[in-house]
């Protein structure tokens, strides 16, 4: 399992990030999103950080050439969309794809069927926000055909991280809020004691 950190916006956080074992860096390109970063300042960022860790590019909405262009120029690893993008659409980027899927007790799981090529991230669901709740939805709603085979997103705790390891073992989780100061302003003693404690599970579990 790999652990993402989303919501990254300075130097400083991202390198104690990948200093205590986050996998991934996730960088959030919309401008009404409390973590947003500029394509400049997330250039900047990712020309000192290590091949090792992966690069993720949230974007909500945006034109596929927006997104192409932007991920070239910047270097990112892997794209996430978080907003109405269409099965048609996730296959116009060019790099890997997240797709961020809302959960609520309606949701309809076979509309994932729909898209190709694309890995699930599921967030929980609000009508006002696409995403960075800081909420977790009812995860006893995730059918066991997609529970390893997603990223799981919204309101993780390191109080949750047992029930994860046990009960869903999905292929990634994402988290940002509940390691936050402030919005886009990482803690790095939360960081720290989360990390901890997820490559602690995971290596009991390999």
């Amino acid at each position: 399992m790999k652990v993402k950190i989303c919501g990254i916006t300075n130097l400083e956080d991202a390198l104690v990030c990948i200093e205590n074992g986050a996998d991934m860096l996730g960088f959030i390109f919309y401008e009404k999103s409390k973590r947003y970063i500029s394509f400049d300042y997330a250039k900047e960022i990712l020309q000192q950080l290590p091949p090792t860790v992966n690069k993720v590019g949230v974007f909500v909405n945006d034109k596929y050439q927006t997104i192409n262009d932007a991920a070239k120029k910047i270097g990112l690893d892997v794209i996430q969309l978080h907003g109405d993008e269409s099965p048609e659409f996730t296959e116009k980027i060019t790099l890997p794809v997240f797709k961020s899927f809302r959960i609520s007790e309606s949701f309809d799981w076979s509309g994932i069927k729909q898209y190709k090529k694309i890995i699930p991230l599921l967030d929980t669901y609000s009508k006002n926000q696409f995403g960075g709740t800081g909420k977790h939805f009812n995860w006893n709603l995730i059918p066991d055909e997609y529970k390893h085979s997603i990223i799981l997103s919204g309101g993780i705790t390191i109080d949750k991280l047992e029930r994860i390891f046990n009960e869903i073992k999905p292929l990634a989780i994402d988290i940002s809020s509940s390691l936050e100061i402030t919005p886009g302003k990482k803690d790095h003693k939360k960081v720290k004691e989360f990390l901890a404690k997820f490559n602690q599970l995971r290596r009991q579990t390999c």
